[in-house]
């Protein structure tokens, strides 16, 4: 039986890849956005080759009005979006005085001003399908000393990983009264099968990060679960973005 649409904004072939086949071999079409037309045009065919409905819609997460356009070209296309996955974001690295300032800002953008704007697009079709919205975050949002010093290099994707964090829990008494479930999985490690996670150790593997939003989205208990051991975690700083 054929699901609402799960709109993917930031695909890769990592996490977002292996969502799409999570939730595409359960019955969910995907619309997949990212800017490279080529790689979009790939992973619609391997895609269709494990049995998945999957359209790609290029476009440039970082233009708010290409959002809502892709939102209404998605809705047309492949009817109702009941599962939003913000996926997005900007590969960065350089500490706060080294980060061209607009590279800052861009990296916010992506991670929060476009990240809503993709919701509130969304939010006619997730009340009426009572979805989901779920959103890839990492342990450099997380405010503690050890996670601090890790982060230093990272300056631009740990600000706006950690504002991204605090927009998502808002969301989730923002949008309990129109019954969409939000959940986050905070991923600690390099992933996978990415540039990132090349040569690196505690590596995350893509699908059980997508087994994990998998099981937020079914089961609607949880709102923030963490995958991945590279960098120790204290309880007291689980939540604390």
């Amino acid at each position: 039986m054929m699901k609402n649409t799960l709109l993917i904004c930031g695909y890769g072939a990592g996490i977002s890849h292996a969502v799409a086949c999570r939730f595409g071999k359960a019955g969910h079409p995907v619309a997949l956005v990212a800017r490279n037309v080529e790689r979009l045009a790939g992973a619609v065919a391997e895609l269709a080759a494990e049995g998945i409905l999957a359209h790609a819609f290029p476009a440039e997460l970082s233009d708010v009005n290409a959002i809502r356009r892709t939102i209404t070209d998605v809705h047309d296309t492949l009817g109702p979006i009941s599962v939003l996955h913000w996926n997005a974001f900007l590969d960065i690295d350089g500490d706060l005085l080294s980060t061209p300032p607009v590279s800052l800002g861009q990296s916010v953008d992506v991670r929060v001003v476009s990240y809503i704007t993709a919701v509130q697009g969304c939010i006619a079709d997730l009340a009426a399908s009572k979805g989901t919205v779920l959103v890839t975050s990492g342990v450099m949002a997380l405010d503690d000393t050890t996670i601090n010093a890790f982060a230093v290099d990272y300056a631009a994707l740990a600000i706006s990983v950690a504002a991204q964090c605090k927009a998502t829990h808002l969301l989730r008494h923002i949008l309990a009264p129109h019954e969409v479930h939000v959940g986050e999985v905070i991923v600690n490690g390099f992933v996978e099968v990415t540039p990132g996670g090349l040569g690196k150790s505690n590596t995350v593997s893509p699908m059980a990060v997508a087994d994990q939003f998998w099981e937020l989205h079914t089961a609607r208990r949880e709102n923030s679960v963490i995958v991945g051991g590279a960098v120790p975690i204290s309880e007291t700083v689980l939540y604390s973005c």
